[in-house]
């Protein structure tokens, strides 16, 4: 069996990722090929729609496969990663910006890359294992694959606690945050993909979808707003640590696991993203940390504590929220010029 499946079936052009034992893990040439249909269906007046699913009950895609990185990274080789991400960010704004209906169904682990390629389209469908996060300050990286301007367009400062807890949601608070658009129980989701590659109509999805429940974040919504509206990470830090709320607790707790420097710049890159009007804004601002991030930030230390030694104790640049200069973050996020992403490669 391939990494992923690509086809035409009767109205649907059809994606389904088939790394179930690496929780369908984004795999360079998985997104590649993932381009290739998108800009072969585009005109195929035959392919009505697209549906992108993944096989196995534990995830839909719980991120990009960054093993290679690793390897290429430590050895002084920055440019797989660079070029990874390259490809990967206009196969973001592609899904983001395509002209025909691109639904995704979302069981079990969305996270990451994941979100990149299930969360950018116009039907996001949820069921009852669904887990959606941006985990990625735990390894270092902020959050990407345009996933920061979802962040940003979320209710209130919903985006900042979501970006830099990592926090899961369930099924009710992905579509309350924006990250999803329809709960459908997925003993349904067999009989909804035929009636989606018979005839191509998308109303089956509404008709299909029923209320979700079990959220949490809108009730959190008032307390989020008032702990994650600080200027900057050391402002967010503060305000957690003056306030003796259980919330609080736990929200400092999940952002000890992650690196302080990746969150500084991430709270940096939600706040300046709420007036952007295009994914492409996001991605250019994503793409100044990553293609810096082997280089001068915490991502090959964060690969190597989660994924590599698995040790779980990363040595952090910084020891404390409170300890990121805000110059380093800036010169992080300066434009890249001539490396910044070539947006004349897109149709």
């Amino acid at each position: 069996m391939s990494d992923i499946w690509i086809r035409a079936e009767g109205r649907a052009g059809r994606i389904t990722l088939q790394r179930p034992k690496a929780l369908n893990a984004l795999t360079y040439d998985m997104v590649l090929e993932i381009e290739r249909a998108l800009d072969a269906w585009r005109a195929d007046d035959a392919v009505k729609l697209v549906l992108i699913d993944a096989k196995g009950e534990k995830a839909f895609c719980a991120g990009g496969d960054i093993a290679e990185m690793y390897a290429s990274g430590t050895a002084g080789n920055f440019d797989y990663g660079r070029q990874f991400w390259r490809d990967e960010y206009r196969l973001n704004a592609k899904l983001f910006e395509y002209p025909k209906p691109v639904v995704s169904l979302l069981q079990g682990f969305t996270m990451g890359g994941g979100v990149g390629v299930g969360c950018h389209g116009s039907h996001r469908i949820v069921g009852e294992s669904s887990q959606i996060a941006m985990p990625e300050c735990g390894i270092g990286l902020v959050p990407d694959v345009g996933g920061s301007l979802m962040l940003a367009l979320c209710p209130g400062h919903l985006g900042e606690y979501l970006g830099i807890t990592a926090f899961r949601m369930n099924a009710a608070d992905a579509i309350f945050a924006g990250f999803a658009d329809h709960y459908v129980p997925q003993t349904n989701w067999a009989t909804l993909t035929e009636t989606l590659c018979a005839n191509g109509d998308i109303k089956a999805i509404e008709a299909a979808s029923i209320a979700a429940e079990g959220g949490t974040l809108e009730v959190n919504l008032p307390q989020i707003d008032a702990l994650f509206c600080g200027a900057q990470l050391r402002d967010i830090y503060r305000n957690l640590t003056w306030d003796d709320s259980e919330f609080a607790k736990e929200a400092l707790k999940a952002i000890g696991r992650n690196a302080p420097f990746a969150m500084a710049c991430a709270v940096q890159i939600i706040r300046r993203l709420r007036s952007a009007t295009s994914i492409r804004q996001a991605l250019d601002m994503e793409f100044r940390y990553t293609y810096r991030a082997m280089k001068q930030g915490d991502f090959i230390e964060g690969i190597r504590a989660a994924i590599i030694d698995r040790d779980r104790n990363p040595s952090w640049a910084h020891i404390s929220p409170e300890d990121v200069p805000s110059g380093e973050v800036s010169a992080m996020l300066m434009p890249l010029k001539e490396h910044a992403l070539r947006w004349e490669e897109m149709p």
